[in-house]
């Protein structure tokens, strides 16, 4: 294997692993360890307990705390159902945009931090780097966690940490939080004729749906004020996006499966939100059993995911708005591991090449512009850690 990649070569490389969540991203990991094993860096693992999965961490320059981390994500949604026009898993430009499945979200930014890693591996580097890949951010950010314990008293503790996801290179200093349950009702199947001596599931199921577009219209009309009021919305949403259960359109459903969602302002603890959900499934629990008994709403967390919160002299904002020139206030309404990273004690910001607005959709793309800017940033972040 060759060390004498740009990161274009990179980004091709990593595009073509097709690491949807739902498979195994070894290939993907197996790769960039050998890559950076080439370049002389050692790699460390932090696997899933069946392990199918892995993220990826490694140190580079010398062994103090206080270093920067460029932190990305390894997988990347499903194309099945989506018009693609060129081959997900192959980067093509056209018209100033490469196309491919995680260009944008987020192996973009994974391609430069690789990148800088190759040059920053032979520089005289005064202040270390790090290079965190993890698995499983598109399922709910379950991945990083384990890796961010997994790397204490492995690696120095790093400083501050910049999180890739895409936004146009600005310094994004605030995002939502989020909680979800994954929620099965247990219904009682009788004829649909006989409605009043059964439970359906489904139409239980739909008033804790009901439930979820009150609290967000009151949400709406509540308002907001301080920093909740930098989002867009500026409120705490609740969304259902897939459903499913019943057998017949003549028969009462016995069960129903649905995931309840909330993504939460900073100002709003997502676990109160969770609470009220929970208080809100067993009143309704209660007057499906005073029907039938044996019917219940089973709940388990599916994502926890801590918002991150805008920092007083933060380090990481002041890095990145060196490196950019951004001075602007950025927040951003989608979640990213970046809250996590701060929650365990590192200055974080998000900050990365590509438009939020092209992922996860058909023909995703990064323009050529963003990528090069991405390059020109890692440039610059190398010159720091030289000084």
């Amino acid at each position: 294997m060759t060390t004498a990649m740009t990161s274009r070569q990179i980004l091709e490389k990593l595009v073509s692993f097709p690491t949807v969540s739902s498979e195994s991203n070894l290939d993907l990991v197996d790769w960039v360890e050998g890559y950076l094993n080439d370049l002389g860096v050692t790699c460390h693992r932090d696997y899933t307990e069946d392990g199918r999965k892995a993220s990826l961490f490694a140190h580079i320059g010398p062994e103090v705390e206080g270093g920067v981390i460029l932190s990305g994500h390894t997988d990347v949604v499903p194309v099945e159902g989506q018009a693609w026009s060129t081959d997900p898993f192959t980067v093509v430009e056209r018209d100033g945009k490469l196309f491919g499945r995680g260009t944008c979200d987020m192996k973009g930014f994974d391609a430069l931090a690789l990148g800088l890693a190759a040059r920053a591996a032979e520089a005289p580097l005064t202040r270390p780097l790090q290079i965190c890949l993890s698995r499983d951010e598109e399922i709910g950010c379950i991945g990083a966690p384990p890796m961010i314990r997994a790397m204490q008293g492995v690696v120095p503790k790093a400083a501050l940490a910049i999180i890739g996801e895409p936004s146009m290179m600005q310094a994004v200093t605030g995002h939502k939080g989020g909680i979800g349950f994954v929620t099965h009702v247990r219904g009682f199947e009788v004829h649909s004729s006989l409605i009043d001596r059964g439970v359906s599931a489904i139409m239980e199921a739909a008033k804790l749906i009901d439930w979820g577009n009150r609290m967000n219209a009151e949400n709406r009309a509540r308002g907001a004020t301080g920093a909740d009021a930098l989002f867009d919305p500026p409120y705490t949403t609740l969304h259902v996006g897939v459903i499913e259960g019943g057998t017949a359109h003549n028969i009462t459903a016995k069960d129903c499966h649905f995931l309840m969602s909330f993504r939460c302002v900073p100002g709003e603890d997502a676990d109160e939100w969770g609470q009220r959900y929970v208080d809100e499934v067993r009143k309704l629990e209660a007057q499906m059993q005073a029907v039938r008994p044996s019917s219940y709403i089973e709940l388990s967390s599916s994502w926890n995911v801590p918002g991150l919160r805008p920092e007083e002299n933060g380090e990481a904002e002041a890095l990145v708005r060196r490196l950019t020139g951004d001075n602007a206030t950025h927040v951003v309404s989608y979640g990213t591991e970046a809250g996590q990273f701060q929650t365990e004690g590192y200055s974080a910001v998000v900050c990365g090449p590509g438009d939020i607005a092209q992922a996860h959709q058909p023909d995703e793309f990064i323009s050529v512009a963003q990528f090069e800017a991405g390059e020109a940033f890692m440039d610059r972040l190398l010159k720091t850690l030289c000084e």
